[in-house]
């Protein structure tokens, strides 16, 4: 007992030295300066870094803090990153960071936190024009918070970088920051536990883009214009929720091999070819979104039926539902359904139920999905028949979705003016790779 208060009070003495012996420290825009600058400081010093450029690239190996305020430029010499993070509980904060490498097998960035570093806070930088922005590369606990983020493009989507890459760095929280350009704005790869909100993220590939991830959130982001908003791949138990995807070209969500996930409160909004795109992804629990003016709401293939969805919206897309199969799939939760904006639903007892099922695909929708070449006949007689047919006697009615509780009112998920007007002007204009298939690369 007397050695363990002994020690405590050692650890004490030790800490209030540590304190005391920490200073503010003004490093001037000099060649060479800052690299000095950090080799002297003691743990918890705050380094200010006076107004002007500042050399790269610089490594912190203790528990400092670097604070630029706004005016502060630090820039690399274009070869690996311009600072990197080896030790634990460091701060860099108002700093402006360019310059630096163009190598992808050392994953140069702007910021790049190794498996060394742990609790390390990237705050308020602007991190413009580097191979990846913020590589998060096995470091714990880390914090990446209201950064601008600027990508390149000076290659092919394909072969740029991430805003922020994520490698098997458990217990990282990326919030509020705006990624544009670049490769994809989160990239995820082998690292649970994590928390992805409140982000934005303009000119991208994919904007959240997540492999071999589990037991992480992915809440509150905005993802404007992209090819692909959120692909959530080869992952298990991760929450998706109050998400937007506005202007998503290619898919607004995908579940591919994804599984126990909770999909809710997120909107898909506005002439992607799919708002949501599941294959193979199993017992996931999809509720309260709406998907809104796609070519396709929904489709889900590959043995994707063991899924629950209830409260969703599909709106004015001009297919709601693509699923070809032999047996029927129910639609509807607990007794509640979705709502469906070309269902004609009568709710005579006013409970919020129509009160007749509906079916989103007739055999003719199957006949076209398998034959394209079929649609030179959509205004013949013989389709008109086939349809009437189906009508009249449900028993030729392939299988397919079937809804039994849908509902008579939408969701309402509201959009922000601000985002609103961003999501007007992607509409207006289109980046480079206006043609790229975000999912070449599988």
């Amino acid at each position: 007992m007397k050695f363990l208060g002994l020690s405590l009070i050692v650890t004490l003495l030790l800490a209030v030295a540590t304190s005391l012996a920490a200073a503010e420290r003004v490093v001037p825009p000099e060649s060479g300066a800052l690299a000095r600058a950090i080799a002297g400081a003691a743990p918890g010093d705050v380094l200010v870094l006076a107004p002007g450029r500042h050399d790269g690239p610089v490594v912190l190996d203790r528990p400092i803090t670097l604070e630029g305020r706004g005016t502060a430029l630090v820039e690399g010499d274009g070869t690996g990153s311009v600072i990197t993070i080896t030790g634990e509980a460091i701060s860099i904060r108002g700093l402006e960071i360019i310059g630096s490498g163009s190598s992808h097998e050392t994953i140069d960035s702007g910021v790049q936190l190794t498996r060394t570093a742990a609790r390390v806070l990237v705050e308020d930088n602007r991190i413009i024009g580097n191979l990846h922005g913020v590589d998060v590369h096995g470091a714990k606990d880390s914090t990446v918070r209201g950064n601008v983020i600027v990508g390149r493009t000076d290659h092919r989507m394909n072969d740029r970088g991430n805003g922020v890459y994520v490698w098997n760095a458990p217990g990282t929280l990326i919030e509020g920051n705006d990624i544009r350009l670049g490769r994809d704005g989160i990239f995820v790869n082998a690292s649970n536990h994590g928390t992805f909100k409140h982000n934005r993220f303009r000119d991208l590939r994919f904007a959240v883009h997540y492999m071999y991830a589990n037991n992480s959130d992915v809440i509150g982001n905005v993802s404007i214009g992209n090819h692909l908003g959120y692909a959530i791949m080869f992952s298990n138990r991760i929450t998706l929720r109050d998400n937007l995807s506005l202007g998503d070209r290619g898919h607004g969500i995908m579940l591919n091999y994804a599984n126990n996930a909770e999909v809710s409160g997120n909107l898909v909004r506005g002439g992607a070819e799919k708002c949501t795109f599941i294959y193979n992804a199993h017992r996931n629990l999809i509720y309260d979104n709406r998907f809104e003016g796609c070519a396709i709401g929904i489709h889900f293939t590959a043995g994707s039926e063991r899924n629950a969805l209830t409260g969703n919206a599909f709106i004015g897309n001009r297919n709601q539902v693509k699923y070809v199969g032999t047996r029927d799939v129910e639609w509807s939760f607990e007794g509640r359904g979705n709502y469906w904006s070309d269902h004609p639903a009568f709710d005579l007892d006013g409970d919020g139920i129509a009160d007749a099922r509906f079916r989103p695909n007739d055999l003719m929708d199957h006949i076209l999905w398998s034959q394209p070449a079929a649609s030179l006949l959509l205004g013949s007689p013989a389709v008109q028949l086939v349809r009437w047919s189906q009508a009249h006697f449900p028993a030729v009615l392939p299988g397919g979705v079937v809804d039994s509780h849908p509902l008579v009112r939408p969701i309402e998920i509201e959009v922000p003016d601000d985002i609103a007007a961003l999501e007007t002007e992607a509409r207006q204009q289109r980046p480079d790779d206006a043609e790229l298939d975000p999912l070449d690369d599988y």
